[in-house]
């Protein structure tokens, strides 16, 4: 399974911002993908994920209703994270990841397959 992440780039504090994740390689709808974000000099953190047959989402914690939120196009082999209310500290490469099975999973190393990151930068 490959994995390209897409749609990062340089905005405004309060602007939107939808990122894809395209996956080629195998049809993934057993899987469960994940979006993470790693900032400079720090941990990658889990931000959402969704599994793909049946479209259950969940989300990290620090996650408020309604300022992220994952979806998918089993169609397009795509997931999507939309972002809303941007704050400068939502500045990160973000990456998504795939990973085969049940269960929801918020530990990068839980993850078999990651796609090349893609960088958000918010300004105050």
């Amino acid at each position: 399974v490959q994995l390209q992440a897409s749609g990062g780039g340089l905005v405004h504090a309060g602007d939107s911002l939808r990122l894809s994740c395209a996956a080629s390689g195998r049809t993934i709808s057993s899987y469960a993908v994940g979006w993470f974000r790693q900032a400079p000099g720090k941990e990658r953190e889990f931000v959402a994920a969704i599994m793909l047959d049946y479209g259950n989402t969940y989300y990290a914690d620090y996650v408020m209703p309604g300022r992220f939120t994952i979806s998918r196009d089993n169609a397009k082999n795509t997931v999507y994270l939309e972002m809303n209310s941007l704050k400068p500290e939502d500045t990160s490469v973000y990456y998504c990841a795939a990973r085969w099975g049940s269960g929801w999973r918020t530990r990068a190393y839980e993850y078999d397959f990651w796609g090349q990151g893609t960088q958000v930068t918010v300004s105050s």
